[in-house]
């Protein structure tokens, strides 16, 4: 039995289904559903460590396999894109754009879980003070999963500040990214200079590559399912490496830097390659929707995951690690975007993600006389 049509709207319109019919790049979506999903994977399963309860060395392993590429993902993505916005705005353009999209939602959103965390103190695994408004400021590694808006926002600031002024090839951006790479662990008690300085290069490399994923000949190899036969061997071999080694490697010698380095980029390729192939599958389509709405999951899911496991393991009793991880993650991506879709897209709570309300929609204009009487 089907179900009726208003069930039908609320749900078309919570979700924003209509997204998977938008003329997108849809490899670009799945890409950024994958990742958002590993990164929910990560801070659910760290939540229910916090919380004392033991959960498996195959979680945990997994967990360690999905760091290795996760976050390089969405600094090749944006970086992949960064030529063209450059072709349509102006500099002035950008910076505000990439203002009001990453560094305001940053602010307000720390601002709201910082404050949750203090208020709600005794049911969280969270030991916050005021103090720790400031490391919004400077610190934003110390604040769960922001740290990621504020690196993008100084690392798209920085690349498109050198890229418009001084115009360098693209090796000596690569260059720079990497020295700066290489430089990132040394300056680590300040994340806000760090966490850019440490994915530079992912971005560069993103823009380097930028015109190679847009040729014909280019993603006809992307979609070959040899393609992703090919790369998986390289993928395991990489990742079983990567597990072999204790973490301080990758970050006290250039040698374990290195390393990393390439483990990721070998991840990130095999990612790519797999979104090409479920576009042409046209399989999952629930991860475009959770690329589609990637930000608003980001700002959202560690409070949301955290809200499911306090009211499973108090009100139900429930200390299963394995139910705890997959109510987290099913309420941590799918509420942010009902929410998102209810209640600032209709420009309720727009205040959330923009300083500025968003004009509403103009209404289609009617048809004329002689095409309704047709």
């Amino acid at each position: 039995m089907s179900a009726p049509p208003s069930i039908k709207a609320w749900c078309s319109k919570a979700f924003n289904w209509p997204v998977l019919a938008k003329s997108r790049w849809h490899w670009v979506d799945y890409l950024r559903g994958i990742a958002i999903l590993l990164v929910v994977y990560r801070h659910a399963l760290l939540g229910i460590q916090y919380g004392n309860i033991h959960v498996s060395p195959i979680l945990e392993r997994a967990n360690m396999i999905f760091f290795s590429f996760r976050m390089p993902l969405f600094f090749i993505l944006s970086g992949i894109f960064i030529g063209g916005s450059m072709a349509r705005k102006s500099l002035s353009q950008l910076i505000g754009s990439k203002f009001e999209n990453l560094l305001y939602p940053y602010i307000i959103w720390s601002i709201i879980q910082i404050t949750l965390q203090i208020l709600l103190a005794g049911s969280t695994n969270s030991q916050r003070t005021w103090i720790d408004y400031t490391y919004i400021l400077y610190q934003p590694r110390d604040l769960d999963q922001f740290w990621y808006l504020p690196a993008l926002f100084n690392c798209s600031v920085i690349y498109l500040l050198v890229k418009d002024k001084l115009k360098p090839p693209a090796w000596t951006q690569l260059a720079l990214g990497l020295g700066l790479y290489l430089l990132a662990p040394y300056l680590q008690s300040v994340s806000m200079l760090s966490d850019w300085m440490r994915f530079y290069v992912f971005f560069a490399l993103g823009d380097g590559v930028a015109t190679f994923f847009f040729k014909e000949s280019s993603q006809r190899f992307l979609k070959n399912p040899w393609s992703l036969v090919g790369i998986t061997p390289f993928f395991i071999l990489a990742q079983l490496f990567y597990l072999s080694q204790d973490e301080s490697v990758y970050l006290n010698s250039i040698a374990g830097q290195l390393e990393f380095l390439a483990i990721a980029l070998i991840g990130c390729l095999s990612m790519i390659i797999l979104s090409f192939r479920l576009q042409s599958w046209n399989a999952l389509p629930f991860l475009r929707v959770l690329g589609f709405h990637s930000l608003y999951i980001y700002v959202m899911h560690v409070m949301i995951a955290a809200g499911s496991r306090v009211i499973l393991i108090r009100l139900f009793g429930i200390h299963n690690p394995y139910i705890l991880l997959a109510s987290g993650i099913f309420f941590g991506v799918t509420l942010p975007v009902i929410f998102y879709n209810l209640l600032v897209e209709n420009n309720i709570l727009w205040f959330l993600f923009s300083y500025r309300k968003k004009k509403p929609k103009a209404a289609p204009a009617p048809a004329p006389r002689e095409a309704l009487a047709s």
